[in-house]
């Protein structure tokens, strides 16, 4: 179900400006963006120290990345979602939880190349990302090979992508996908919540749901080379 437009959202977003340093992008066309376009962030100076960057891509309302940067002071979390309308309700909520850890990206997970050097990210995690099962929408998948050779870049070696997900048909598509594109697997679990890796997971609402509903959530380290 689509979600409702949420009132005055312009202005919402421009009173967020603390927490998010770049809200959209200048060029709708991201081809020609991630061609012609650099403006790279100055990480230290954002966070004020030189700890960890990790990244968050599909943050939704953020429940995730507040509760993850609220756990892990060292470590610094960016945190990005394209929709204006959704990150609004993430941004106002690490505003009240005052974060220094914590900044958001109110852009495409394609143009993150302009804003990021490559080899700055630690770490990238991707909690239930839509599976996209239809073949014509492969390429939008966050794990196809497209979206591969951005975190590739993104990461140094030994850089990891971490990913959750309750549709088992995607992960395997994820888990082919990471092997095949120069990918290290490891610590995979097929039902998460029973395995020794849900002490310290940080549930989501989506997550939630699932597992309220009986479906187990799988899980995956990829580790680039």
């Amino acid at each position: 179900m689509r979600m409702h437009r949420k009132s005055n959202l312009e202005a919402r977003l421009a009173r967020c400006a603390d927490v998010a340093p770049v809200m959209g992008v200048p060029d709708r066309n991201l081809k020609r963006l991630l061609e012609n376009y650099r403006n790279y962030l100055d990480l230290p100076a954002l966070f004020g120290n030189h700890n960890p960057v990790y990244l968050e891509l599909g943050c939704g309302c953020g429940g995730f990345c507040i509760e993850y940067a609220r756990r892990n002071p060292n470590v610094n979390l960016l945190a990005v979602e394209r929709m204006s309308n959704v990150i609004l309700t993430a941004l106002e909520n690490a505003q009240k939880a005052n974060l220094p850890n914590l900044r958001f990206l109110n852009i495409p997970v394609e143009v993150l190349q302009c804003y990021l050097k490559s080899g700055s990210v630690g770490r990238i995690f991707l909690n239930f990302s839509t599976p996209l099962p239809e073949k014509t929408r492969e390429r939008q998948r966050l794990t196809s090979k497209r979206f591969l050779d951005i975190y590739k870049d993104l990461l140094p070696s030994g850089g990891e992508v971490w990913q959750k997900t309750d549709d088992m048909h995607f992960f395997e598509y994820s888990l082919e996908q990471f092997s095949a594109n120069g990918f290290r697997l490891q610590n995979i679990s097929l039902d998460l919540h029973k395995s020794p890796f849900a002490a310290e997971n940080i549930v989501t609402e989506y997550e939630r749901k699932f597992s309220d509903m009986g479906m187990p959530i799988y899980r995956l380290e990829a580790v680039k080379a």
